[in-house]
């Protein structure tokens, strides 16, 4: 089991890094095995395939046009050590995936492109995403998609579905939901569905404890678009 934590004695976020915890069944009890990552590392998310093991997960980059928190994806040598060679997945291209203004610098505004979730139809790959902050009537799931019929995931070219730098969410805060992102893709007889965290929409989107939401999920080619149920 991959997760991120920080030490137990300190308040920064940016100290988190992945982890990796062993046990013999499914329902623990897991026991901490070694660090994975340095940190910023967040949001591990494992692929296995004909190829082998990939990791898909979260760092920070500070110099650029858009600074913040993106996506990568390392192939691993085995289930605790990656190779060492991340290749950026999908990194920030719009104001609507800013998490915070002037965050560390002023005028230099942070962005965060977190919760990778990859799966495969076809020679179409998928890396759907999470965007901006849970606070933010904004943050929102989105994806980005590949058409190649290759394993090595950490070489795969991902294109946005935004790269036209049009702000269009897969799914976004109503009337009814706020906070909703990190997600997960299940298939239940031949339907596709998003599972993700939200929260009942309030003022104080705090207030709200979080949930997990459902909606149904259809592909065609480079396209996703999702049914709520």
């Amino acid at each position: 089991m991959y997760y991120s934590s920080m030490p137990e004695d300190s308040y920064d976020v940016h100290l988190q890094r992945i982890k990796v915890a062993v046990s013999k069944t499914p329902t623990g009890k897991f026991e901490f095995v070694k660090d994975v990552l340095p940190p910023f590392s967040i949001d591990a998310h494992p692929v296995r395939n004909a190829d082998g093991l990939y990791l898909f997960y979260s760092i920070n980059r500070y110099e650029g046009g858009r600074v913040g928190t993106y996506i990568v994806c390392d192939k691993m040598i085995d289930v605790f050590t990656p190779c060492g060679a991340p290749s950026a997945v999908v990194v920030p291209t719009l104001d609507e995936e800013i998490f915070e203004h002037d965050r560390f610098k002023k005028g230099e505004h942070w962005h965060t492109i977190e919760g990778a979730c990859y799966f495969r139809i076809g020679d179409w790959h998928y890396c759907m995403y999470s965007g901006n902050c849970y606070k933010k009537d904004t943050y929102h799931i989105g994806y980005a998609v590949c058409n190649s019929k290759s394993d090595r995931l950490d070489k795969l070219v991902f294109e946005k579905h935004t790269d036209n730098g049009a702000y269009a969410p897969l799914i976004a805060a109503n009337a009814s939901e706020t906070s909703t992102g990190h997600n997960t893709v299940i298939e239940c007889d031949g339907q596709l569905y998003v599972i993700y965290h939200g929260r009942a929409y309030s003022d104080n989107v705090e207030d709200e404890p979080r949930t997990a939401h459902a909606c149904k999920l259809f592909a065609d080619g480079k396209l996703l678009r999702v049914e709520r149920i």
